[in-house]
């Protein structure tokens, strides 16, 4: 369509979104993000380990907010903040970034949602806390904005959620659903209906095993790519897989010297996106979310996720994509 990865949206794109009144709506809690970075060894009750680094750092649907802001999309953000100092923190990152604030409902008590990681160069271990909030109705959210895309960063279901995603489809939005550690199966009610209402679906490959009881990866991806008009999967350093219409993509993982996973999954998420918006082939897409994904590790929290001046160089590392 005109541009490379790292290029803003083309004439072309532009022109086709004008029947849209936003280019991405994503829909998700904040978190703050108290990373403790470098930690020596594995935490386990009764002991005591000290980390390298830590900072607190805003997390959640910031991330992939923050993420698809800086590749150059117009992007609103439907989410609580209250009076707490975490609330303050990411409300300021948030300004910073950039971000429309049209879609941030204040509220007059704390709404507390915070994050300790715990961040190897593995992995992450995570222990979350979150004060209730009834949320902001998904259909009410899709009437207002009419988004040509929706980024649901966690996997959702029910019959509210999925009345939701049909009139997203009616409005001509795009849905894209992340997995997250959430306690469900293809056997819960409702799960197989939401996916297969979904047009991206970008578990890893943890939660996709776990997800659909496959004994192997293989399997798994080809149960997910049966409901899902795209399946995505993370493999960390493992690198990822694409499939959509048959077509399967797999790509390595780019080296890096990693200091903190923890916001790699969203922002690999964003460079997916990015390029799908931009017009682009599955393996340029996949090829660009490994690039933001391994950028966002070189720091703590989202620090490093990159602009437009810095995906290039990124997207020079990635190795090419093989298709089968």
């Amino acid at each position: 369509m005109g541009t490379d990865p790292a290029g803003r949206v083309d004439a072309a794109t532009s022109s086709n979104s004008r029947r849209y009144r936003g280019e991405v709506l994503v829909v998700g809690a904040y978190f703050a993000d108290l990373v403790f970075q470098g930690l020596s060894r594995p935490v386990r009750p009764g002991t005591e380990v000290f980390a390298r680094g830590f900072a607190i750092l805003p997390g959640g649907a910031f991330t992939p907010a923050m993420a698809m802001r800086r590749l150059g999309h117009d992007v609103v953000w439907s989410t609580d903040f209250g009076t707490d100092l975490f609330s303050e923190q990411v409300l300021a990152a948030a300004s910073a970034e950039g971000l429309d604030d049209t879609g941030f409902r204040m509220h007059t008590v704390p709404v507390r949602s915070v994050t300790a990681a715990l961040s190897s160069a593995e992995d992450r271990a995570m222990v979350s806390y979150q004060d209730p909030v009834t949320p902001y109705p998904l259909a009410v959210l899709l009437r207002e904005y009419r988004p040509r895309l929706v980024i649901l960063p966690q996997l959702q279901y029910g019959e509210g959620v999925r009345a939701a995603l049909q009139v997203a489809h009616r409005l001509g939005t795009q849905v894209f659903m992340d997995c997250q550690d959430v306690p469900c199966t293809l056997d819960t009610p409702t799960v197989r209906e939401i996916l297969a209402e979904v047009d991206f679906f970008a578990p890893n490959a943890d939660e996709a095993l776990r997800l659909t009881g496959a004994a192997t990866l293989d399997a798994a991806v080809d149960i997910l790519a049966g409901l899902v008009d795209t399946v995505v999967v993370k493999r960390g350093s493992g690198g990822a897989i694409a499939v959509r219409d048959g077509l399967r993509c797999e790509i390595d993982a780019v080296p890096v010297d990693v200091v903190d996973t923890t916001a790699a999954g969203d922002c690999f998420d964003a460079g997916f996106l990015h390029a799908h918006l931009t017009g682009h082939s599955l393996p340029d897409c996949l090829a660009t979310a490994v690039a933001c994904g391994a950028a966002a590790t070189t720091a703590l929290g989202s620090s490093a996720a990159p602009d437009l001046t810095e995906l290039p160089r990124w997207l020079a590392k990635v190795p090419g994509a093989r298709t089968i």
